[in-house]
């Protein structure tokens, strides 16, 4: 039961067993150390071999649990009743004897960052293999993390984080770690994180021999990883390894900086993206000019719901030709499980619905806008009175030079400027900038009741869905933006699978992702449209959205608008930038640290 993952007769079974044991004389830690440390040796072996996939491993950790909380009361009732008869006063004794584990480990999302699906697979993951795994939670001070490391006495620290100014507080993180003289191995974990990042910008704040900083790349990786680092003989070759690759990784880079060319800003300026502005998109309908709170019914978005990073979620891969939804049933090796898996998915999804679990909320804005008069920014107008500048969103334009590049990017390229042909006429006829903010709430209520409940693949299951949920919300709402609110696709007859595809004219790019890297931009949007008053969505202190599944864009409607990465920046830009924003230059460079093309001082 407990390699297939059946959990509905664990306390059925588990007392069989205890009883049993108990009968021939035995204790009940006789059942952990026995027949079910068996069990997730044979788990671990088949998972660390690929005979076994991540969902399944996720349903067997939930039977050692279930199992390990029925057997619990009559341990501590065995416990207390030797430390009385020894004359031992057991209320005295450490709550949290972990001596029996092959290591301590302790895992965090660091601070301002609200995203811990891949921390609870890896948590789970290492569990099953008998490591005991501290999982603080999410947005966790750099203090918090280290007092707790020092607390548990832990053999290794992990790191998680999903949005880029998470990779400069792993930074520091490293660089605290080394003032307060750590000696435990740091690993990096992330869907923003990388190897590259870690060799370059992490490990040398520090990183050495005795305690190496290793960037894993998924939860399959991480047994592998703490078992080499926790093994005396293994260790020194293992880290060894580590240290020629990422010293190797290093070289590159700085080599890479060296044949790298960048236009200064206004050299880039001269080549920004030319669209034909003689004809702009219609004007929204005036009573959605301004800020407006939606709501969307789960079941009306189940339809936009893309499947594909659902199944890398639970890191189900399959290879061509079947790679996406639902060719993926069809692969050889991953095709039963992802099977499955998706149907577990239903089962859930059902329930969801049925119940009104989750809830989707959302606000969504329009205004009057034009390119600012440096040519740089967006400035946007008051609803009800456009000769009132209401914000003005800064952009970022591309600077690595590319042979043939006939125009470097920025997202001001795609409105236009006030002396457009159809804005000079003398029509004072604007072109317009659309944005959302939409989440999924409830799944952090679900998710804690299924762990209460000893649960961890009902609890990843609602955390993922959730994540599904708002993205096909963000679709839903897009959709209805481009078709009735903004109004200029009215004609669109595309299917769900087609604007998964993005054949619709327009793009919605997210504050923080390639093509505007800044997260503080996320802040201009929040004031704006009042975000947290109308729908309950909240930003960190690091500005990632709260609740975590939660997806924000601003909506262009330019037919030739295209998403792009802006890539390294040089230093005039980050000055252009940080004064057209009203920030210090380190502020920004703080912000913009993953782009940077030199080192800050």
């Amino acid at each position: 039961a407990l390699v297939k993952g059946i959990s509905e007769f664990v306390d059925k079974d588990t007392e069989e067993m205890r009883s049993d044991i108990m009968n021939r004389g035995g204790k009940p830690l006789e059942v952990i150390e026995g027949p079910l440390m068996s069990g997730m040796n044979v788990v671990g072996d088949l998972f660390g071999s690929g005979k076994m996939f991540l969902p399944q491993v996720i349903k067997s950790a939930r039977v050692m649990k279930k199992a390990v909380a029925y057997l619990l009361p009559f341990m501590e009732k065995e416990k207390r009743e030797k430390m009385i008869a020894l004359g031992v006063d057991p209320d005295a004794q450490a709550e949290d004897d972990d001596s029996q584990y092959a290591g301590k480990f302790l895992i965090a999302t660091v601070k301002g960052d609200v995203h811990d699906i891949g921390k609870n697979i890896v948590a789970v993951v290492l569990g099953c293999n008998n490591y005991k795994v501290y999982d603080i939670g999410v947005m966790c001070e750099c203090d918090k993390i280290l007092e707790a490391a020092k607390k548990y006495k832990v053999d290794a620290i992990g790191l998680s984080g999903l949005i880029t100014p998470s990779l400069d507080e792993m930074v520091f993180v490293a660089k605290e770690m080394s003032k307060q003289g750590f000696r435990v191995p740091l690993l990096i974990g992330g869907a923003t994180t990388s190897k590259m990042h870690t060799a370059v910008k992490i490990a040398p704040q520090y990183g050495s021999d005795e305690h190496p900083v290793i960037h894993v790349l998924d939860a399959s990786r991480a047994v592998t990883v703490v078992s080499n680092l926790l093994n005396d003989t293994e260790k020194p070759d293992y880290v060894a390894d580590i240290q020629d690759e990422y010293a190797e990784l290093r070289e590159e880079y700085y080599a890479s900086l060296e044949d790298r060319r960048f236009l200064s800003l206004p050299d880039a300026c001269k080549k920004r993206c030319q669209l034909d502005f003689s004809i702009l998109p219609p004007a929204p309908p005036k009573e959605h000019l301004g800020s407006h709170a939606v709501t969307y019914a789960l079941e009306d978005v189940i339809p936009y719901i893309d499947w594909n990073p659902f199944f890398q979620t639970w890191q189900l891969r399959g290879r061509y030709p079947n790679r996406g939804f639902p060719k993926i049933f069809n692969d050889d090796t991953v095709g039963a499980e992802a099977k499955r898996l998706y149907d577990d998915a239903q089962k859930m999804l059902e329930v969801i619905v049925d119940e009104k679990r989750l809830e989707l909320r959302g606000v969504y804005g329009l205004y009057e806008a034009q390119r600012s008069a440096d040519g740089e920014d967006v400035d946007v107008f008051d609803s009800s009175n456009n000769t009132t500048k209401a914000a003005t969103f800064c952009m970022l334009r591309q600077q690595a030079e590319v042979d043939g590049a006939a125009s470097y990017y920025s997202q001001a390229d795609f409105v236009a400027p006030s002396d457009s042909d159809s804005a000079g006429k003398g029509n004072n006829k604007r072109d317009h900038l659309g944005m959302f903010a939409v989440a999924c709430f409830g799944a952090d209520k679900w998710a804690t009741y299924y762990e209460e409940q000893n649960d961890d693949f009902s609890k990843i299951m609602v955390q993922a869905l959730a994540d599904r949920f708002v993205e096909a919300c963000a679709e839903a709402l897009h959709k209805d933006m481009r078709r009735t609110y903004w109004g200029y696709a009215k004609d669109e007859d595309l299917t769900p699978d087609d604007l998964l595809k993005v054949k619709y004219d327009g793009i919605r790019p997210a504050p923080g992702y390639p093509s505007q890297p800044d997260h503080t931009e996320k802040k201009t949007m929040w004031d704006l449209l009042d975000v947290e008053a109308k729908s309950g969505i909240k930003l960190s202190e690091s500005l990632s959205m709260m609740p975590a599944s939660s997806v924000s864009a601003l909506v262009f409607a330019h037919p030739q608008a295209q998403y792009f990465a802006v890539g390294k920046i040089e230093k005039d830009q980050v000055q252009s930038y940080a004064q057209r924003k009203g920030r210090s230059v380190q502020d920004m460079e703080r912000w913009l640290s993953p782009i940077l093309n030199y080192d800050r001082d």
